[in-house]
């Protein structure tokens, strides 16, 4: 098995979609005013569509085994991570409260969707990947609780009011659907209007990551210039210390000790391996965080990442038995 050709193979459509979004703010065909507006569909519309169109039909989210554990586990890891990520910020000379935050939350939260799926499809079973899917309604939910708190430095109480969004009811609509299996047994004079609706959901979520790349792409070609001097190599290096050094162990002996299934197990390496996520980088202009501190974080940790992934899953799996 060949964990490097894999991981290169999901890793870089993704950076072709980043670099196609920074290429269209330099030309001018995606400005700076059209940001607002397209970040908004991509969170109210676009990724709504993609959760329906990842939980609907889904057998695993029926299993009881399956639909607490993982998402406990999401929520877990999660935190603990950005609880790690906000302390160790001042390693980095990051006192600026604003910075603190923006390091906090774009170092704790793991690339959880981009990479861990195509890469869980194309090493492991069917089942592997609906656990993936079920742990991360966990890691949804802490991003868009206590990740957007720690971003925008409002209460937990306004935090969990700004939850009650587009993606969080389409989360729990989506899982009561599934559960009771309404979608996929509808009558038959329900017939035509359940399958132009999941239609509809399907190309909308086909559009949700492009575009949110897109946009990531070219937030970065904004703030690029301002990765020349200041506090690069220390946010960087240190995110990259925390990221792909402290957490990978961390989740490594979660994934050995934690009394859970092969599949969760296989989940727990794969996201403990992962960079940071890029999503964050466009959530900082959203909610008053750092775009540049951000931007180093996730560049840092990507191309690192690029060497290290394939090394985590291969080395961990082994430990742990996955393979």
């Amino acid at each position: 098995m060949n964990e490097f050709t894999t991981v290169f193979g999901a890793v870089l459509p993704v950076l072709g979609l980043m670099v196609v979004g920074f290429l269209l703010r330099r030309l001018c065909w995606l400005t700076a005013e059209a940001d607002q507006s397209l970040l908004r569909i991509c969170v109210n519309v676009l990724l709504p569509a993609l959760i329906f169109e990842n939980v609907l039909g889904n057998a695993a989210l029926r299993r009881p085994e399956n639909l607490f554990l993982p998402p406990i586990v999401g929520v877990v890891t999660t935190v603990v991570a950005i609880g790690i990520a906000w302390h160790a910020a001042r390693l980095a000379g990051l006192t600026e409260p604003r910075a603190r935050r923006t390091f906090a939350l774009t170092t704790g939260l793991h690339n959880y969707a981009y990479i861990p799926l195509p890469l869980c499809l194309m090493l492991f079973d069917p089942g592997t990947v609906g656990v993936l899917l079920v742990h991360n309604v966990g890691v949804e939910i802490t991003l868009w609780t206590v990740g957007i708190t720690v971003l925008s430095g409002q209460s937990l109480i306004g935090s969990w009011r700004r939850a009650i969004n587009p993606p969080l009811i389409a989360l729990a609509l989506a899982l009561l659907l599934n559960f009771l299996g309404m979608c996929f047994t509808p009558p038959a004079a329900a017939q035509v209007p359940a399958k132009m609706f999941l239609t509809m959901i399907h190309w909308l979520s086909q559009s949700a990551i492009p575009l949110a790349l897109m946009m990531i792409g070219a937030i970065m070609a904004d703030h690029l210039p301002e990765l020349r001097g200041g506090q690069l190599f220390r946010v960087a290096g240190l995110a990259i210390v925390i990221r792909l050094g402290l957490m990978p162990l961390l989740f490594l002996l979660l994934a050995k000790y934690l009394p859970c299934s092969v599949e969760l197990k296989r989940v727990i390496v794969v996201q403990g391996a992962m960079a940071s996520a890029v999503l964050p980088i466009a959530l900082t202009k959203h909610y008053g965080g750092d775009p540049r501190i951000a931007l180093q974080v996730v560049l840092g940790t990507t191309v690192v990442g690029l060497v290290t992934i394939p090394f985590w899953i291969h080395f961990a799996g082994k430990i742990c038995g996955i393979w």
